[in-house]
């Protein structure tokens, strides 16, 4: 893969991920604003994550007939007109029609960029980009959540617009024409029907749905036993992502050079060991290098797995990687709602139950992955 070509797809990861975190941030000023109660406004979330999983299932098999190239441009196009519509919103009709748009069109991003590195990328180099790919998603997405407490809310929207706009120019002119097929066809079904990758899948709707039960409950856990007030929250909670941007990067590498499983395996055994420690009422110097090894873990796990799936069989490789983006965001929104049910009885016990459940998917790895 020619590198400006991979630096216009790691720019569309970052507008795409901008403000994918800072919109929860943003609940507060919106309500205020637009004179909306806050568990009403809160639905700018979730109308984000539901078209977007829903919707992923359809872009890979979509450039089987179409070229990869127009499919994308298209999409960021109205990727940021979503994003000018949600800043320019007058009201929360509006923004809600509007943040429901950007996660139907947005949801392109992720599966075509794995496609194309599996297609472009030697199988001993994938690693390394789709890393280098996720941590700028990162970055950009934690570049949003600190913006978000310093610029006005629809600044959040209408900077990805902008540069959205600008880099589909780009993206006109010197993106290449990868791949163009006749025919549409849907191997959805025949996934399932392969053992294989029906067990991976088993496995990336498990991890991603215990990851969230315990990362979007961190703030109200910190609050409640620790008693922390909203900036030592924010600092730990900012860990997670800051680890990330060096986990995904450098788990790539770790995938390339010692292999795809291995690689996993030690971002799970990283998250139990940060969920167990956990339990315990450590200071807060601790609780920031537990906060480290949580954010690498997950990122080591999610660049291992992410790299495995650009080595798949040609007739699966695109479904899979729709897929992939489409169960990480449902399991992930069932996770929260889970978490909520276990840490509302008991931090201990919630922390404890999601522990033994990724120390149970430890254990069966080398059954549910053998790709």
């Amino acid at each position: 893969m020619k590198k400006f070509v991979f630096f216009i797809l790691c720019l569309e990861g970052a507008i795409l991920s901008f403000n994918v975190s800072a919109v929860s941030a943003l609940v507060p000023s919106v309500s205020k604003e637009l004179l909306t109660p806050l568990f009403i406004t809160a639905k700018i979330i979730w109308l984000y994550m539901l078209p977007y999983g829903v919707f992923a299932l359809f872009y890979g098999p979509l450039i089987r007939v179409f070229e990869a190239k127009y499919v994308e441009l298209i999409c960021i196009i109205l990727f940021s007109f979503s994003n000018l519509l949600a800043g320019l919103s007058k009201n929360i009709h509006t923004l809600f029609l509007a943040r429901f748009l950007s996660g139907v069109f947005g949801a392109s991003v992720i599966p075509l960029t794995l496609i194309l590195i599996s297609k472009e990328v030697d199988n001993k180099n994938r690693g390394k980009f789709i890393g280098l790919f996720f941590s700028i998603t990162f970055i950009s997405s934690l570049l949003g959540l600190f913006l978000s407490g310093v610029i006005y809310w629809r600044f959040i929207f209408l900077i990805p617009a902008f540069f959205g706009f600008v880099l589909s120019v780009f993206m006109h002119f010197c993106l290449p024409k990868f791949f163009t097929k006749s025919s549409v066809k849907i191997n959805y079904l025949e996934i399932f029907k392969n053992k294989s990758i029906l067990f991976l899948f088993i496995y990336i709707f498990f991890i991603s749905m215990f990851y969230h039960a315990i990362q979007n409950w961190l703030s109200v856990y910190f609050f409640v036993k620790f008693g922390f007030k909203q900036f030592l929250i924010s600092i730990l909670i900012t860990l997670t992502s800051l680890s990330g941007i060096f986990g995904e990067f450098i788990g790539g590498i770790f995938s390339d050079k010692f292999g795809r499983i291995p690689t996993i395996n030690l971002g799970i055994f990283l998250m139990i060991l940060s969920i167990f420690l956990l339990i315990f009422k450590f200071p807060f110097w601790i609780l920031i290098v537990i906060m480290i090894i949580w954010g690498i873990g997950w990122t080591f796990n999610h660049a291992g797995v992410s790299t495995l799936i650009t080595t798949l069989p040609e007739k699966f490789l695109n479904e899979s990687a729709s897929l992939n983006s489409s169960i990480r965001f449902i399991s992930g929104g069932l996770g929260v709602t889970f978490g909520g049910l276990l840490m509302e009885k008991s931090f201990t016990f919630g922390f404890l139950f999601v522990g033994f459940g990724l120390l149970f998917l430890l254990f069966l790895t080398n059954i549910l992955i053998k790709i």
